[in-house]
């Protein structure tokens, strides 16, 4: 048997294996591995995101062309505020405007690096979070004054994590693109800081009625507070927590040594005077304002308007506003007391008399001599014997003898009565003030309106549209369309002289009647006193404005002819070519009548009534400059002739009441059908003003009496008298082609002897000077001192049918038009056998 040895491996021995990679040596290199992965997804994804977040960025570029919304203002003729109109109230000023301890005010409040840090500052944001932990609220913000500006102009308001992310992207961007100071520019105006104030100029209007300019310290550092909470921090509201911000500030002013600590101590003793914000309601309104307001924004448009700060200069004259309003209210209470008291207008349970005075020391705040005021009756003193008021903030005694004007009424009052009170006289100095002295009132249901120009230039000096514009602002002075009545008649005789009459022409006044289809029947006018006086001169008949003889005269001429003749003066609404045209029976505004007014005034040139004198753009550039139109619509002569009769209206005939203005005056009342409509027309050498008093109801009546002479003449006496008080007494301007004569007419009487006539002096074109007539019959004229001789009411124009006009229109220049006659009576003096001794 073989033995084998065992086989020797001579080759190199076997390595020993290694021991295998631990199980957290393998967790961590994968967890390195994901985390990697996630580091490079997440910036993927955050690149991707800022790529996404920057093309939905609005451009930065338009901060260097800063056009904020600015207030647009209006100033009256003596450059006082009047009124502004905006949607945020701002004023722009330069950062050169601004002091210096109000920027670094701001600066130290809300961005203390703000000249370090390029837009975003990471160390303010966490000092601030610091702060805001330690007190215990937020006394402090994170957001850089750049990014305030990025978040109001360029950013929508919602608060996302979105937007602060693009905020902080843009305050970058702006840092970069805007220098530190164009940046605290656009700051400075833009930051809301309460009370409808933005920015910092509008701010210091509004807190302390002055300009940004001149502010102290102590103010600066008020205002730099508000803008972390505006309403909370108000001095106005709430004035103990603006004094704690206040210190904040000046303290913050301190650790940044803008100021020294005597400084701060200084600012903090200081006594600030705060003003009462100017806020544009209904009450400071009035209609002159909010006409010129329509008329800015219908050229301009809401947006130029209330946005890009026009400055709009107008011809308002604000004594003459108050005068007209003041006029205007006290004509409207005396016709309304003549028609009696309609009793208290509320009865209040004793139970609420506490809260009823409450609510009237609110009304009543500012109680002086001449203000009406609601009062509530407490009782009657017996041994005074007047009533016991209460206004709320002040008592009041209120004597029988002074509401005898409201009869019976005026003493049925009981305990709990609310009424209306004029303040007379305070009956002892002494505070709290009281009692007053009081007399009875009651608030007007009746309208008015009254409307004054320069005729000259054509300037409104004054617009009311109204009793009360708080209450309705219906522009009456414009946009009311009224019956004028007789005051529409001087359209009618200028016509007249105008193709050939002459204020000595002898007229008509007899019984006439029309047919009239629309009624089926006849028409036939009447005078106002229901009387015909017979032949009568032109003069005499507008003079004493004869209803029957204006028809007749209308009849003459042609209705197409007088229709075509008052549009060219300036009547532009819609006039209905019947006979009734003749009294007044198509409505007109205003407007309307004040514009063909003038044409009498300015010896037949048509001056166009304006408002606005200039508009300037946010940058003080000329937008429009008002240039005075002049129209020639009838010649100096007849112009002249027609303001001599006018001022015949006014020194015996149905004006006569504003005879007392003591100073040459034409004018013309005007009463409408049924005394619904009461008009004076009337003008001096320089000032034209019309008024017209009535209900917004067309249908009621004024009441019986409440004519144009005795309802509106009055208010126009008002106003005149005190607005020409302490000027110079001007004298009409007689043209070269005018020369006067005297007429002999007598009175109502048939029986006057011709020897006692009454003179009148009457203004004749040189080339129409009437002959010597015979003394045999002389036209009446009405006893003086006649009141009932009133000028009469329009017809309806539906119950008018007007005669065929078969003449052809006539030329409406400054020559007279050709002599076509259709009337009984000749218009020329020729019929000297009619009319003799009436010329001197």
């Amino acid at each position: 048997m073989m033995y084998r040895k065992p086989h020797k491996d001579y080759s190199t021995p076997r390595q020993k294996r290694k021991a295998p990679i631990s199980w957290l040596r393998g967790l961590f290199l994968g967890a390195l591995g994901v985390g990697l992965c996630v580091v490079v997804f997440g910036i993927l994804a955050a690149l991707g995101f800022y790529l996404q977040l920057e093309r939905s960025l609005p451009s930065v570029k338009s901060l260097k062309e800063y056009r904020p919304a600015i207030v647009s203002s209006m100033y009256a003729a003596d450059g006082s505020l009047i009124g502004e109109f905006y949607n945020e109230r701002r004023s722009l000023v330069p950062l050169e405007a601004m002091p210096a301890h109000l920027i670094e005010a701001f600066i130290a409040a809300e961005d203390t690096r703000f000249f370090e840090h390029p837009g975003l500052d990471a160390i303010g944001i966490a000092r601030a979070m610091l702060k805001n932990v330690r007190a215990g609220e937020i006394v402090q913000g994170g957001s850089t004054i750049t990014q305030q500006v990025a978040k109001a102009l360029l950013l929508t308001p919602e608060r996302t994590w979105t937007r602060k992310f693009k905020e902080g992207i843009l305050a970058y961007r702006i840092d970069h693109y805007l220098t530190k100071d164009e940046t605290l520019h656009i700051y400075l105006n833009q930051v809301y800081l309460g009370e409808g104030a933005y920015g910092v100029e509008a701010a210091a209007q509004t807190y302390f009625g002055k300009h940004v300019r001149d502010l102290s310290l102590a103010e600066s550092a008020l205002l730099a507070g508000l803008p972390q909470a505006p309403s909370r921090y108000s001095p106005l509201r709430h004035y103990n927590q603006a004094r704690e911000r206040q210190q904040y500030v000046l303290q913050q002013m301190v650790t940044q040594q803008y100021i020294t600590a005597q400084e701060s101590q200084e600012a903090l003793n200081e006594r600030i005077s705060f003003s009462n914000p100017k806020r544009w309601t209904l009450k400071q309104m009035n209609y002159f304002i909010e006409q010129a307001r329509r008329e800015v924004e219908a050229r301009y448009g809401h947006e130029a308007l209330y946005t890009q700060g026009l400055q709009i200069y107008t011809t308002l004259d604000p004594r003459a506003q108050e005068l007209a309003e003041k006029a205007l209210d006290r004509g409207l209470r005396e016709l309304d007391k003549r028609h009696g008291y309609r009793g208290a207008h509320q009865s209040i349970a004793q139970s609420k008399w506490r809260d009823f005075a409450k609510n009237l020391a609110q009304h009543n705040r500012n109680l002086a001599e001449g203000n009406v005021a609601e009062a509530l009756i407490t009782g009657f003193d017996s041994k005074s014997k007047s009533f016991q008021l209460d206004l709320g903030t002040a008592k009041a005694q209120l004597p029988v003898s002074a509401a005898s004007w409201a009869g019976g009424r005026g003493t049925a009052f009981r305990p709990g009565d609310a009424i209306m009170v004029r303040l007379v006289k305070l009956a002892e100095k002494q505070k709290p003030p009281g009692p007053w002295l009081v007399s009875l009132e009651q608030e007007p249901e009746v309208q008015g309106a009254l409307l004054t120009i320069n005729h000259r230039t054509g300037a409104v000096l004054c617009m009311v549209g109204g009793r009360s514009f708080e209450e309705s602002q219906f522009n009456r002075a414009v946009q009311a369309i009224r019956q004028p009545g007789s005051s529409f008649k001087p359209f009618v005789y200028s016509a007249a002289l105008d193709r050939g009459y002459t204020p000595a022409s002898v007229l008509e006044d007899s019984p006439i009647s029309f047919g009239d289809h629309s009624l089926q029947g006849r028409w036939t006018p009447a005078n106002y006193d229901n009387r015909f006086w017979g032949p009568i001169l032109l003069r005499s008949a507008l003079v004493h404005s004869r209803n029957v003889v204006t028809v007749r005269l209308l009849q003459a001429i042609g209705v197409n002819y007088v229709r075509d003749y008052a549009r060219n003066m300036g009547i532009s609404s819609a006039l209905t070519p019947t006979l009734s045209l003749a009294l007044g029976a198509s409505g007109v505004t205003m407007w309307d009548m004040v514009t063909a007014y003038s044409v009498f005034a300015e010896q037949g040139e048509r001056i166009e009534p304006y408002m606005i004198e200039k508009i300037l753009d946010r940058n003080g550039q000329i937008l429009e400059e008002h240039r005075m139109r002049r129209a020639g619509v009838l010649s100096p002569e007849t112009a002249f002739i027609m303001t001599n009769i006018m001022q015949g209206v006014i020194e015996e005939g149905t004006g006569r009441r504003a005879r007392k203005l003591g100073r040459p005056a034409a004018g013309k009342t005007g009463t409408s059908n049924d005394i619904k409509d009461a008009w004076f027309m009337g003008y001096t050498p320089s000032v034209l003003t019309g008024v017209w008093v009535g209900y917004d109801d067309v249908d009621i009546s004024l009441g019986k009496g409440e004519t144009g002479g005795h309802a509106a003449c009055p208010i126009w006496l008002y106003f005149m008298e005190d607005y020409l008080r302490d000027t110079p007494v001007e004298q009409f301007e007689v043209p070269s082609g005018i020369t006067f004569a005297k007429l002999r007419t007598r009175g109502a009487s048939s029986t006057d002897d011709p020897e006692n006539a009454k003179m009148v002096t009457a203004a004749f074109r040189k080339d129409q000077l009437p002959g010597m007539p015979d003394p045999s019959r002389v036209p009446k004229e009405p006893a003086a001192g006649d009141e009932s001789l009133e000028d009469g009411g329009a017809a309806d124009d539906e119950t008018t049918q007007a005669a065929p006009d078969r003449s052809p229109p006539a030329a409406l220049d400054s020559k007279p038009a050709p002599q076509e006659r259709r009337s009984t009576t000749r218009p020329d003096d020729a019929s000297a056998s009619f009319f003799k001794s009436n010329l001197f």
